[in-house]
């Protein structure tokens, strides 16, 4: 009998080209899940070199790996520097269903 060999998947491996990290981001991101997001953008800083890309955002490696980790709780502003240094931006769009919990109706103090 034949053993099948198997290697570990790696997301970090298929992120090459700026639409796909851009998607894979938008897909962490609507999942909602703070760590998932934390890890996504992980992968594609591994695909990218993290090296590289912690000194281009200003960071250090150690602490990006960390933060950028599964279990990692980065500070926003890491997030927004690792953004910038992907050369990617985040989006705001209105979620499906409408408004916001308890804003219905609300009208700006100077409309």
């Amino acid at each position: 009998m034949t053993k099948t060999r198997t290697r570990a998947w790696d997301a970090a491996d298929y992120l090459g080209r700026p639409e796909d990290i851009a998607a894979y981001l938008e897909a962490a991101l609507e999942e909602g899940d703070p760590g998932l997001v934390a890890a996504a953008l992980g992968d594609v800083a591994r695909s990218r070199g993290m090296s590289r890309l912690a000194d281009e955002a200003g960071l250090g490696r150690e602490s990006l790996y960390k933060a950028l980790s599964r279990n990692g709780n980065p500070e926003f502003a890491t997030v927004m520097r690792v953004i910038r240094a992907l050369g990617v931006r985040l989006r705001v769009v209105p979620a499906k269903g409408g408004t916001a919990p308890g804003r219905r109706g609300h009208r700006r103090a100077d409309a």
